[in-house]
């Protein structure tokens, strides 16, 4: 492995980025930390290019605006493994989403590896490198870094154009250089990562379930606790539980005490969060206060459950025909959902809606 230069002064980074320009490819990812906060703490940021890697303590370095040009240049891309949360943390810290991107689990999904291949089984596999992974739950916090974080953190950049390479010639040889590109295009939405807390209700799983006036309440506490959780930068388990969610929007309590008494909500609200939750739920207009939109049952019917297997028996088939996993094509989740009537959905639209999209919809039509 080449010693990575580490970089922790602000006034470096400019002929970082200038090292950088020049290249086809650059290598990203990052180390951050985000147990104890809403937004992730960007710890480390990895960059490999050519055969040199860097290391940049974004804790001492301050800004990172001079790399901006450099990590969203039209001409380099960036190889990231399981881009996601990468992509994240550094918009959340610069308000730039790197690109364009060339997500290199989204790539091997698609060259019929297993979708969520980890970057080490992925290292191995097609290089036959084993890399020591001894550092997953270190604190990226703490300086000075040993010698095992940095070659850990160096390793998670070394490989990534190797395997780019690797994996674009086979992405030719099948013609599906276009799902990839689709699929990375859609990483570099800000809006990913800089979600409406209007639409934090969307998180909870089961909202359906509820009956209106229940659903709406909910909504409302779920859109509370998201601006709660920004403000202070906490976790939103931290502010209320999903479960607590739920009982107190079938509860309704109107008084602290009432509030309190609720079991789910323990670890109890303290004083202010709860006064400030009575106050969300009392101050919502009377019209928010019943859901107007229709829940859909998250139970299907026995007509929907037997479309959901024919839309399964579909996809496995093509799936087969492509070497690929069905997932990559249309999760069951997604599926059981075009059987209910819903007709959003990523198997409908894009390279998706050629390869299995149209087969689909003839069972949907």
């Amino acid at each position: 492995m080449p010693d990575a230069i580490w970089i922790d002064r602000n006034h470096e980074l400019p002929a970082l980025a200038r090292e950088l320009e020049p290249h086809a490819w650059i290598g990203v990812d990052t180390e951050f930390l985000r147990e104890r906060t809403f937004f992730p703490k960007l710890c480390l940021l990895q960059l490999s290019a050519g055969t040199q890697i860097w290391c940049v303590d974004t804790l001492r370095a301050g800004s990172l605006e001079a790399l901006v040009p450099a990590l969203t240049a039209a001409a380099t891309r960036k190889v990231i493994h399981a881009a996601r949360q990468d992509l994240e943390a550094f918009y959340l810290t610069t308000k730039r989403v790197i690109s364009p991107v060339f997500d290199t689990q989204i790539a091997a999904a698609c060259t019929g590896l297993k979708p969520q291949v980890g970057y080490a089984e992925l290292v191995k596999t097609l290089l036959d490198v084993t890399l020591t992974k001894g550092q997953t739950r270190t604190d990226w916090s703490k300086r000075p870094l040993t010698r095992a974080q940095l070659e850990y953190a160096a390793d998670d950049v070394l490989y990534l154009g190797e395997i780019a390479a690797l994996l674009g010639a086979r992405l030719r040889e099948l013609k599906r250089e276009h799902w990839v590109l689709e699929d990375c295009l859609a990483l570099e939405d800000p809006r990913l990562y800089d979600a409406d807390p209007n639409q934090a209700w969307a998180r909870l799983r089961g909202l359906a379930q509820l009956s209106p006036a229940p659903r709406a309440r909910a909504k409302v506490i779920a859109m509370w606790r998201e601006r709660s959780a920004r403000e202070r930068d906490l976790p939103r388990s931290w502010i209320i539980s999903d479960a607590a969610i739920f009982s107190i929007a079938h509860a309704n309590p109107a008084t602290p005490q009432a509030l309190g008494a609720l079991q789910s909500t323990s670890p109890a609200l303290n004083e202010a969060f709860a006064a400030a939750l009575l106050d969300e739920l009392r101050g919502a207009p009377a019209a928010e206060m019943t859901d107007q939109e229709p829940g859909q049952d998250s139970r299907p019917t026995p007509q929907q459950k037997a479309l959901i297997e024919r839309l399964v028996k579909t996809v496995d088939a093509r799936a087969t025909e492509l070497g690929v996993s069905a997932e990559v094509l249309a999760p069951r989740g997604e599926l059981k959902a075009l059987a209910m009537g819903q007709r959003q959905a990523h198997s409908l639209t894009g390279w998706r809606r050629e390869e299995i999209g149209t087969r689909l919809l003839e069972h949907l039509d």
